[in-house]
Order: structure tokens, then C-alpha cells, then sequence
């Protein structure tokens, strides 16, 4: 791999200890590492990439996906419906899709993260009709070029046993236990600066039982892997939970064991003061995804009152079923906003949004090795022009990144490799991938 010297930023933002914005510093990356900062570095063979009139920053994390949603964007019927009817809308289409579809519509949400600055995704598939398997998503991201986090959803309680999802779309909870197994052997990878690392995530309160929750966690705890679910949505969510086990969400998580530095948990928009004190006690992380929370109507969580209580938290853009878009950066202008919408305008500053984005997003899924530029840590880079139409007349080009633009990156490094260079994506054929998908959508709506 020949090294990159990325020269001449006008502004690294490097979410070190210190929150240090060095200017006109230069960055050498060899070997899918960060080697160096500084001014006037001399890397001979390397490849130059000019960033004067730019801003670096650490590549942007996505804690919440479910990547397969691309292929329902904008669904007429789920269009204006709250959660549980937006998904008795969406299950029967989905219940049509087979191997091709998630890969393609894997394939368009990963190509729209990284243009959007994403450098590393989890992902959420908890429905496998017609033999899809999570191994359609992995090879997916493996042909992006993004840092991949998948999880092996599961749904197992069906219409006909007192749960949402239709039961041609559940599974008998011991095949999805051996299929957990089986993902998180042939793909998961513990090492620093692993391409791929595999979490167990069964669906959500209301499709699975207590059972396959507790023997998930087990699992995972036996197998060294994370932990991820939906949680305390909206006021739906939070109602079920209390008629069906009688406890609020973050009781029913402790319950279960699925509290602790090895869990994070999507939404969290209705969770209360105990339930932040215990997810900040235990380490338990959150996956905030505000574009959703705002497109079905859920709420605006405590993000404010979770930060101040040390609850470890994250960006997510969630499915593109329900938000319906995949720009990270966009979340975290989504986010800013809300929480002053909230709680005034001092609530929450740019500079805290984009590192909720990059550190925020690395410590929620374990990631020491990555959300900082620091000589060591991973080289996963965003580099964004200031140069358009977006951030002409801006004062400060660090908040400009989140208050108004560039949405999409100019250069985009992955361990090291260039994913996007000019804003122009190199890994696949993307005009070709798009019209693939636009097929794929044609014939589900027909």
C-alpha cells in the first residue's frame, strides 16, 4: 500500500485528548496508520493529496443502520405513519426480498454513507427472507471500502404469538442462535484495525422473547462480540414494554443483561432520569439517530440530559426507510438542532455535534483505534472542501461543517485507501449501482 501525505489542511480537527484544530499541518498515513502531523513533512513515493481550502476531520461513524431500508425509500403507505404502523406497511415487502436485493440495497446505503464522510457503519438486518443471509451485506461492504459492523438480527415472535412482525418473517430462536454462531466465526474480527467486527442484535422488545435476549447475551459474552438492540423508541415502545413485562425499557434491559460496556442500545428517545443513570453507570451506549426520530413523529431525546450524565453516545441515520436519507453529516446538524430546539441555543455546540459523529460514534462501538487524528490510531479520514457555494461567507469553517455544508466529502480514506477522491466514489460503478437498485425498487412497487 503506497503512503498517503495528505498536505497543507487549512484546519485538522483531531478529537485528541487536548480537542487540539491544528492549521496548515500536513498528515502522513502508511500502512492503514496515522504516522505524523505536522508542517512541512517530507514522505518520499508518497501519494499527495493538496488540502489547502480544507477541513480534515477523523472519519464520521454511523451507530444505527439498517441498510437493506434503501430499497423503501419513501414508501407512499409508510409515508405519514407512526412506528408500528410504518412497519405493518413495510413488512410485506420486505418479506420479498431475497439475496440480490440486500446487497444492492446494501451497496447504495454504504456508497451514500461514505460520500456523506462515513468511514465505519454498523449495520442492523434482523430479517433474512428467501435466503438472504447477513454474509450479503459483509461482501457488500467489502467492495465499498467502508469499515464494517454488522449485526446478526432476529425476529421470533410473529402475528400469530402476540408480536408485530408477520410470521413468515420470524424464526425459531435455536436456528437463530446457530446462525449466530456461525457469522460471528467466519467473520468477526477482534484485532485493532479490523475491516469487519460482527454484533448480535435481536430485533426489539416487541418481536423477540426474554428468552433469546438473555441466550444473546450469553452468546455474545461467550463469543467476545457487542451487543445491540432498539430501545425506548417512542411512547408506543414504552407502552408495550409496560402492559407486556410490566417494567419500563431499561428495566427489561438490566433484566436481561443487556446493560454494560459491551451493549448500545438504537434511540432511546423516551428513556427517563433512572434509566440515563443506569445506561451512564454501567457503560451502556446510545445510538441517537434524529432525522428518524423526527420523520415518524418519536420525539427528541435527551441527548443534552445523557452527554451531561456520561452516557456514551453516537450518531446513527438509522433505516432509509425512516429517515429517508444517509448522510451522517446531516445527522449531525439534525441533532444540533434539535436538542435547541429543546433546551435553548447554548445546548449543544457544532464542535460537540461532529465529535458526538467521529469519538462519540468510535466509543460506542468499541473502536479505541479509531474517532481521533493521533499518530497510531487508524487512518480514517474525511477531507471536506470549503470552497462551495455551501460555506461561502463562512467565518468559522469547523461549524460551518455542521451549521451549513459541504453534505458531501471531497477525499475519503479508509485504513489508509482512498474510498472517495474529488467527491467522486472509486470503489464501484455507482451510476450503474444506482440504476441496478432503481430496477430492484420497480419491481417490488409493481
Amino acid at each position: 500500500m503506497q503512503d498517503l501525505l495528505i498536505r497543507n489542511a487549512d484546519v485538522v480537527v483531531t478529537m485528541n485528548p487536548a480537542r487540539q484544530e491544528l492549521r496548515g499541518t500536513d498528515i502522513h498515513l502508511r500502512g492503514g496508520v496515522i504516522v505524523a502531523l505536522g508542517a512541512g513533512l517530507v514522505v518520499p513515493g508518497a501519494r499527495v493529496i493538496e488540502a489547502g481550502g480544507r477541513v480534515v476531520t477523523p472519519g464520521l461513524i454511523n451507530t444505527h443502520h439498517h441498510l437493506y431500508q434503501t430499497l423503501t425509500r419513501a414508501v407512499p403507505g409508510g409515508q405519514d405513519a407512526l412506528l408500528f404502523g410504518w412497519l405493518k406497511t413495510l413488512y410485506p415487502i420486505w418479506a420479498r426480498f431475497g439475496p440480490g436485493e440486500m446487497f444492492t440495497s446494501a451497496q447504495v446505503g454504504l456508497a451514500e454513507l461514505a460520500l456523506s464522510g462515513c468511514t465505519l457503519t454498523s449495520d442492523h438486518l434482523y430479517l433474512y427472507p428467501n435466503g438472504a443471509r447477513l454474509d450479503d451485506t459483509i461482501h457488500a461492504a467489502t467492495e465499498i471500502g467502508l469499515r464494517f459492523h454488522p449485526t446478526r438480527g432476529a425476529m421470533s415472535i410473529g402475528e400469530s404469538a402476540g408480536g408485530l412482525p408477520p410470521d413468515s418473517l420470524v424464526e425459531g430462536e435455536a436456528a437463530i442462535l446457530n446462525d449466530m454462531i456461525r457469522v460471528v466465526d467466519a467473520f468477526h474480527d477482534p484485532r485493532p484495525g479490523a475491516m469487519v467486527r460482527v454484533g448480535l442484535a435481536p430485533c426489539s422488545p416487541f418481536s423477540v422473547s426474554r428468552e433469546l435476549m438473555r441466550d444473546t447475551a450469553s452468546l455474545a459474552r461467550d463469543k467476545g462480540v457487542m451487543l445491540h438492540t432498539h430501545l425506548a423508541e417512542n411512547d408506543e415502545d414504552v407502552a408495550w414494554s409496560l402492559a407486556r413485562f410490566g417494567c419500563r425499557p431499561g428495566q427489561y434491559a438490566e433484566d436481561l443483561g443487556w446493560t454494560g460496556p459491551d451493549v448500545w442500545h438504537a434511540h432511546c428517545v423516551k428513556l427517563d432520569g433512572s434509566e440515563i443513570d443506569l445506561f451512564a453507570q454501567t457503560g451502556t451506549g446510545v445510538a441517537h439517530c434524529p432525522c428518524s426520530n423526527c420523520r415518524l413523529g418519536s420525539g427528541i431525546a435527551p441527548v443534552r440530559a445523557m452527554r451531561d450524565a456520561g452516557v456514551k453516545i453516537g450518531l446513527g441515520v438509522d433505516g432509509s426507510a425512516s429517515n429517508d436519507a444517509g448522510n451522517l453529516i446531516g445527522e449531525a446538524r439534525m441533532a444540533t438542532l434539535l436538542q435547541r430546539v429543546a433546551h435553548g441555543a447554548d445546548a449543544i455546540s457544532a464542535r460537540e455535534a461532529l465529535e458526538i459523529a467521529t469519538l462519540g460514534g468510535a466509543r460506542v462501538l468499541g473502536r479505541d483505534d479509531l474517532g481521533s487524528i493521533e499518530p497510531g490510531k487508524r487512518a480514517d479520514l474525511a477531507i471536506w472542501d470549503l470552497g462551495g457555494v455551501e460555506a461561502a461567507g463562512a467565518w468559522d469553517p469547523v461549524a460551518a461543517l455542521v451549521l451549513c455544508g459541504p453534505t458531501r466529502v471531497q477525499d475519503l480514506i479508509v485504513e489508509g485507501r482512498e474510498v472517495v477522491r474529488d467527491g467522486q466514489l472509486l470503489t464501484v460503478d455507482l451510476p450503474m449501482l444506482i440504476e441496478r437498485q432503481n430496477q430492484l425498487a420497480r419491481k417490488l412497487a409493481g
